[in-house]
């Protein structure tokens, strides 16, 4: 399959093949980002059934519930989800990410942790050997602001506030530049374990089982490494 590069019609082309991952009449996790909108909007086209869905922010609640689909939290479930599927930032081939572009990065883990499987949906831009060139969101409590920025200072990093932004949790978000992510399981660890940090946007310990790629030759599959 032939088709352009462009980012448009990639995310329309990843968003129909992950429709077709999803088992009819399941518990869906669905997360937040363009891509995301893509497959809510290819979800709801394909007339896919589903019991219901738990979304990962405010922003994907509303469209999933404008669409006729039935939004619940995880307190309302008995059993771990069937699938969780999200964007990313960066994924590298171990199928660890970098996500919380879209600033809904804790909710998203959450989700992810209480799914039996994670489709990553992106575009071949998002393939990466080592993670780190795209700045790492950090979600943060506000009084803890300043020495949360000493610690990422003192570890190599570079952080940024984000301005205007706070999380649906009520949250600043320090954008952190200049990592290099070549232990991403060991970096998630170190930087969670920072006083103040609600999570950081890597995505080792919920690294995705399958990432689906658009290419502009086609959607390739791919599995940890």
């Amino acid at each position: 399959m032939n088709m352009t590069a462009d980012p448009t019609s990639l995310k329309a082309l990843v968003a129909a093949a992950a429709v077709l991952e999803v088992p009819a009449g399941c518990v869906l996790g669905v997360g937040t980002g363009s891509t995301v909108d893509c497959f809510i909007d290819a979800l709801a086209a394909a007339k896919t059934p589903l019991q219901a869905a738990v979304a990962s922010s405010e922003r994907t609640r509303l469209k999933l519930e404008a669409l006729g689909y039935r939004v619940i939290s995880l307190s309302d479930i008995e059993r771990p989800l069937a699938l969780y599927v999200d964007g990313a930032d960066e994924i590298d081939p171990s199928l660890c990410m970098i996500k919380g572009g879209g600033a809904a990065l804790t909710r998203e883990k959450i989700v992810a942790s209480a799914s039996e499987r994670f489709v990553c949906i992106v575009d071949q831009s998002k393939c990466v050997d080592v993670m780190g060139r795209f700045p790492l969101p950090v979600e943060v409590i506000s009084m803890a602001l300043k020495p949360v920025t000493w610690a990422l200072q003192a570890m190599g990093g570079q952080p940024v506030i984000r301005p205007g932004v706070l999380t649906d949790n009520g949250h600043p978000i320090l954008d952190v530049h200049g990592l290099a992510l070549s232990n991403p399981l060991e970096w998630e660890d170190r930087l969670n374990a920072i006083p103040g940090v609600v999570t950081n946007g890597i995505f080792a310990r919920q690294r995705a089982t399958l990432a689906l790629v658009a290419r502009p030759d086609g959607v390739q599959r791919l599995t940890p490494q």
